[in-house]
């Protein structure tokens, strides 16, 4: 009974994720970005970011979804409170820069004001520790466009100009997770 035991308590240990989100203190891993506002592309560079204060860095699995939906349209719509906490913000996703363009423009979503960077390979949200899916035969975005990228976990970071996670943000709603940053950079 002991080694039953033991071996279920061994395959639910290796069943479970090898990585966790990196934690307040660790260092953000510093990216560039091909990256789209109001659907012009242009380089985005987060060394260049926390030169201006602190850069709010949210992950999401994909533009036009449900829930990504939802997570743009209030940070855009709350744009103004963000920079007059002299944040910045950047979205990334694994969509690429052409979905991005159409969705960074977009009134409904990001609405132009919002920047949102294209993670094609995944690798910067592997860097922050974050879970990477693979694609899944068949997805539909919202418009009914099938997407063709995998997906990263709904995450988002506070990165204070000195470079360290200031706090990271996961497991709630699209809507409490940019209340959530809002909080945090107006706390700094």
């Amino acid at each position: 009974m002991k080694k039953i035991l033991f071996g279920i308590l061994g395959v639910t240990i290796a069943a479970l994720p090898a990585f966790a989100a990196l934690e307040v203190g660790d260092n953000a891993p510093i990216f560039e970005a091909r990256a789209s506002l109001n659907g012009e592309p242009f380089d985005f560079s987060l060394r260049e970011a926390l030169d201006a204060g602190p850069v709010v860095v949210y992950f999401y699995p994909s533009a036009f979804t449900r829930g990504c939906n939802i997570q743009a349209h209030e940070f855009a719509e709350n744009m103004d409170q963000f920079t007059a906490a002299g944040a910045s913000v950047i979205g990334v996703s694994l969509d690429s820069i052409e979905r991005l363009n159409d969705f960074s423009a977009d009134p409904e979503y990001c609405a132009g004001k919002l920047a949102v960077a294209s993670d094609a390979s995944g690798d910067i949200a592997r860097s922050y520790n974050l879970v990477v899916r693979d694609r899944r035969e068949g997805a539909e975005d919202t418009r009914g466009v099938e997407i063709d990228h995998g997906f990263a976990e709904r995450t988002t970071f506070i990165v204070s100009p000195d470079g360290k996670i200031a706090e990271t943000i996961s497991g709630i709603t699209p809507a409490e997770n940019v209340l959530k940053s809002l909080e945090a950079v107006q706390r700094r």
